[in-house]
């Protein structure tokens, strides 16, 4: 049989699922990612003359399209916030970065060092790619769209996990790069110290921020600002426009070897800042929405594939073990710790701690790292990423729906009582 026709049937059946499931599953214990990943393995057992998904054989694909599939929504994720910056409105987001990141990466590093036998430069880089909480799958935990109202009511939950998904995936890179250094250079700092703190921290953080700034607000101004409605690209309603801002502020970070992630949460935030009651940020923002799913849908298809013939091969018990520490104990003790003395209530701090998604990021972080250093320990490596990348979209696809729904619940009836209070004192 001709493979053409049978895998242009099967994007058509899964464009269609890809739009109809986030609909049908909205309440129910089930995600999106977790059907494709099952069907991906699925069809991969069964269908003989599919290629095989090894992502180690097909590293260049897997770099790109995890790649593409992160900054649209980087994007997403920065233009469906609506508060503005700064230290009091994003206190949770700053204490997930400077205390719940470094926490999980010290854990995660020593469990590869100490219990996987990993060397320096592996452990390293383990924890720099499971550092991130991913912008891609958590889609049923994060701020839904823009809100036409900046002052609408944004429950603290989504808001601190799509902020800190939308900064700490670019904040792994340097953590990356340091693994990288070392996997080349030994792990003496002298021979990579001074370069990766004037490099890969300073310069490539301050540029990604410059560019991302400079690109949303030039954008911003375009959309909303220009002199001719024929230029002012809001009244026109182009979705696709946003395409156009997440490839310019990353293509142009990337040239310039700054961090091209941040540069693209940052320009969506400046964008969104620009004029943050038009609708046109809902329209941007469904349009790289309805991309990001299809991406999505194709990366966990090929990851279940990958599951389902060699990922796993050579599997042991600790590296099962430390990928369900990583989920059950790394990231929820050290979502707490770095919440803690902030201004969440104990349910939202629980379910923040809880849903640190690891996903497409980390696959990301992983591919780009084994082609750039000389890593000895990359069939375990892809093991344990691969574990706890699967294991998140079990788990936190299983739970996400009904925890945010009683949060949900909850958070409405305090709202409800508040006003209730409110009208009795006034009578």
């Amino acid at each position: 049989m001709d493979p053409g026709p049978l895998l242009y049937t099967g994007a058509g059946l899964a464009t269609l699922a890809a739009a109809l499931l986030p609909r049908l599953l909205a309440r129910a214990p089930i995600s999106m990612p977790m059907l494709f990943l099952g069907a991906g393995a699925l069809t991969f057992s069964v269908v003989d003359p599919l290629p095989d998904p090894d992502p180690a054989r097909h590293s260049s694909v897997l770099l790109h399209l995890t790649e593409i599939c992160v900054i649209i929504s980087l994007m997403g994720a920065g233009l469906a916030l609506n508060r503005v910056v700064g230290l009091r409105n994003w206190a949770s987001t700053w204490r997930l970065l400077a205390i719940t990141m470094p926490l999980s990466m010290l854990a995660v590093g020593v469990l590869g060092w100490a219990a996987l036998g990993l060397g320096v430069a592996a452990s390293v880089l383990l924890a720099a790619a499971l550092a991130p909480t991913d912008p891609v799958l958590a889609s049923e935990v994060q701020v839904a769209e823009p809100a036409e109202n900046p002052e609408s009511d944004e429950d603290e939950a989504r808001f601190a996990l799509t902020s800190e998904a939308g900064l700490n995936d670019g904040l792994a890179f340097p953590f990356t790069y340091a693994a990288i250094a070392i996997s080349v250079a030994g792990a003496a700092p002298s021979g990579w110290l001074g370069h990766w703190l004037a490099v890969d921290v300073l310069w490539r953080l301050v540029s990604a921020l410059a560019v991302g700034l400079v690109i949303g607000w030039a954008l911003g101004k375009l959309f909303f600002s220009a002199p001719s409605k024929k230029l002012r690209l809001a009244e026109h309603a182009e979705g696709f426009v946003a395409l156009a801002a997440t490839f310019l502020a990353y293509g142009i970070t990337e040239l310039i070897e700054g961090y091209g992630f941040i540069a693209v949460f940052v320009c969506a935030c400046a964008v969104r800042a620009s004029e943050r009651r038009h609708g046109y940020h809902q329209v941007l923002h469904r349009y790289v929405e309805q991309a990001e799913r299809m991406l999505t849908v194709l990366i966990v298809f090929l990851l279940g594939g990958a599951a389902a013939t060699g990922l796993f091969s050579g599997l042991r018990w600790p590296e099962v073990v430390v990928a369900a520490v990583v989920l059950l104990l790394v990231r929820p003790l050290a979502g707490w710790a770095g919440l803690l003395g902030g201004g969440t209530g104990p349910r939202e701090r629980a379910v923040i701690a809880f849903f640190g998604v690891r996903g497409v990021g980390s696959l990301f972080y992983l591919v780009y790292a084994l082609q750039a250093g000389k890593f000895a320990e990359q069939n375990a490596l892809w093991r344990v990423v691969g574990l706890v990348v699967i294991g998140s979209i079990l788990l936190h696809g299983v739970s996400a729906s009904p925890i945010m729904w009683l949060l949900d619940r909850k958070r409405q009836r305090k709202a409800r009582a508040r006003h209730d209070e409110t009208s009795r004192t006034h009578v």
